[in-house]
């Protein structure tokens, strides 16, 4: 059993930041991968950074340079500090893991929390 707990989202005026956190618990052996998605009204939903094993990491354009994604392995928690937010970053932010739970098998599947709304008004 793995879940992932998000917090962090809210209401910010346009040039504002926020922090969101998702944190992992439950039976965890190793987290591969960590990221963040984010699906506006009419959307899809698209990946806007990921954390991957030796803390290499990926970015949407959209998001680069206002983004920065980090994780506390010791506390199995990723971050998300998001500056100079912009209404086109208004979404339902989810959190994602590559968790392999299972040592006996070592198979690691994608986890998803349940999402986060993050408001940009203008």
């Amino acid at each position: 059993q793995v879940q992932l707990v998000e917090s962090g989202g809210g209401l910010v005026q346009a040039g504002g930041s926020l922090r969101l956190s998702c944190a992992a618990s439950g039976s965890i052996f190793r987290i591969n991968a960590m990221g963040w998605y984010r699906q506006a009204p009419g959307k899809q939903r698209d990946l806007v950074a990921a954390i991957h094993s030796g803390s290499n990491t990926n970015y949407a354009d959209s998001v680069k340079g206002r983004f920065t994604i980090s994780r506390d392995n010791a506390k199995n928690t990723v971050y998300l500090q998001m500056n100079s937010l912009k209404p086109e970053d208004t979404a339902v932010y989810y959190c994602n893991a590559d968790i392999i739970s299972s040592v006996v098998t070592g198979t690691g599947y994608n986890y998803w929390g349940q999402g986060t709304q993050v408001t940009v008004s203008s």
